[in-house]
C-alpha cells in the first residue's frame, strides 16, 4: 500500500466518523414542526443582521444586493428599504417574486426565504419602520424612501450546530410552505 492510498484510508475513516452521527441523528430525528423551523429561522436571521435581496432583471438573471432587514414580523413578513430609483424597485415591479438569504457562518445556518415582494409609500408604514442610521442614504425621506415588504410563500433553514440538516441524500433542506393569508396595506 503506497503513501497516497494510507492517506486516503484515514481521511475515509476519519470522516465516518465524524459525519456518521450526524447522518444517524437525521435518520432517527423526528421532524422538526414548522413553528419550530420559524423559530430557528428567526434566530438565524437575528444573528445574521443583514441579508441578501436576490431579484430578476429584464433578462432573467438574478440580481443580488446586501440589504438591512427589520425583524420579521408575526407573519414572518420581512420589511426592508431602499430609493425608489434603484434597479431593484424597476425588478420587483415586474416581477414581484423575489429570495432573501441570510447566511451566519459562526453556526453554519442560513435561512432562504422564497417571497413575493411589495413596494409600500405609505408615510404612516414609512414613519414606523425607520432606523436612524439611515438618514444619510434618504436625506427626503419622502422622495428617497421606499419600503420593500416579502411576504413568505417558503422558508428554507439549515443550522449544522443545532442539527437542523437537510435530507441525507438529497440534501433538500427543512422548509415551511406559507398559506397565502396576508394582505399587506398599502
Amino acid at each position: 500500500m503506497n503513501h497516497s492510498t494510507s492517506v486516503l484510508r484515514v481521511f475515509a475513516l476519519v470522516f465516518l466518523f465524524v459525519a456518521a452521527p450526524i447522518v444517524r441523528s437525521q435518520e432517527t430525528k423526528k421532524p422538526l414542526t414548522d413553528a419550530e423551523l420559524i423559530a430557528a429561522a428567526r434566530e438565524i436571521m437575528a444573528t445574521a443582521r443583514y441579508c441578501a435581496l436576490i431579484t430578476s432583471d429584464s433578462s432573467g438573471r438574478a440580481q443580488a444586493r446586501t440589504v438591512d432587514p427589520f425583524s420579521p414580523d408575526e407573519h414572518m413578513r420581512v420589511w426592508l428599504a431602499t430609493n425608489p430609483r434603484t434597479r431593484k424597485v424597476r425588478e420587483i415591479r415586474r416581477r414581484p417574486r423575489v429570495t432573501l438569504y441570510y447566511f451566519d457562518r459562526e453556526s453554519q445556518a442560513y435561512v432562504t426565504i422564497h417571497g413575493r415582494a411589495r413596494l409600500v409609500n405609505d408615510p404612516k408604514e414609512k414613519a414606523k419602520r425607520w432606523k436612524d442610521e439611515w438618514k444619510e442614504f434618504y436625506p427626503d425621506r419622502q422622495k428617497d424612501y421606499l419600503l420593500i415588504v416579502v411576504t413568505p410563500v417558503r422558508l428554507e433553514v439549515v443550522n449544522v450546530s443545532k442539527g437542523i440538516l437537510g435530507d441525507p441524500q438529497t440534501w433538500k433542506p427543512p422548509s415551511v410552505t406559507f398559506p397565502i393569508f396576508v394582505k399587506v396595506t398599502k
